[in-house]
């Protein structure tokens, strides 16, 4: 009955601009509440697995060298701080698919029927970009930049002793940042189906689009090289032009869709 009353989208008045600001802001305060708790449910989770996340964070760097796998923990609270730290980035990543319907109840209560049959699939897929933009970071992209900057600071006759300060700010920053990156096909296609975004627009304004993918890759890129913001901006370019054809498959779609109702 609980869990019932927590997923379940909030009544809609029979106007939605007739409800009081207050009971919105009371709305958006609950759920922040449930987005708050179910982070936290999930962050304790990792953070009593913290061991293993270390272990598993740890290993592209012990496949390049296991002689650097010994990272430095210059500060006293290291072990406490970075293991917090490791613990809220791996709840994002758990507890993305609550999170998602979250902030859907909250932003999209009056969806019809239909649409709401389509609700639990969206998050799927969302969640599925979202696991995919990690997983590619964590097992193709982070390994190759982070040989590149060791043999980097060997080529200039110096020792890589890296800190697990440095390590675990640029690992986590670097599979997350691929994980909200990955989202984009899911952002175009929902201002597309709210009608603020068209297959024209998105194929006038390419150039202007992959200019602005730089700056956000250069905004999020846990590094500030240019190898690793090329590598972080290139799969997004190629999520937008994938998005442009999707955008153009949904109108023919809805155009063939408008021709043949007629006949109906």
């Amino acid at each position: 009955m609980v869990l019932r009353d927590v997923f379940k989208f909030r009544d809609l008045p029979e106007s939605e601009t007739s409800k009081p600001f207050l009971e919105h802001l009371e709305d958006l305060r609950w759920t922040i509440v449930k987005m708050a708790i179910a982070l936290l449910v999930a962050m304790v989770l990792c953070f009593v697995f913290r061991s293993t996340l270390v272990q598993i964070m740890q290993r592209p760097l012990r496949d390049i060298d296991p002689n650097i796998g010994a990272l430095r923990a210059l500060g006293i609270t290291d072990s406490f701080t970075i293991s917090f730290r490791l613990a809220f980035y791996a709840g994002i990543v758990l507890s993305f698919p609550i999170l998602l319907y979250f902030m859907a109840e909250f932003v999209l209560p009056a969806l019809t029927a239909m649409e709401k049959r389509f609700l639990f699939p969206a998050i799927g897929v969302s969640f599925a970009l979202f696991l995919t933009g990690v997983l590619t970071a964590y097992y193709w992209l982070m390994p190759k930049a982070i040989l590149f900057f060791f043999q980097d600071t060997r080529s200039l006759g110096w020792t890589p002793t890296w800190t697990v300060q440095e390590y675990y700010s640029f690992a986590t920053r670097f599979t997350i940042g691929f994980g909200v990156a990955f989202e984009l096909p899911v952002v175009v296609l929902a201002l597309v189906r709210f009608g603020f975004v068209t297959y024209e627009f998105m194929a006038r304004t390419r150039p202007y689009a992959i200019v602005l993918i730089f700056i956000v890759a250069t905004i999020i890129c846990p590094t500030p090289d240019v190898l690793t913001m090329v590598a972080m901006a290139l799969p997004m370019c190629l999520l937008y032009e994938s998005c442009i054809w999707i955008t153009w498959f949904v109108r023919r779609k809805e155009q063939r869709a408008a021709i043949d109702q007629p006949h109906e």
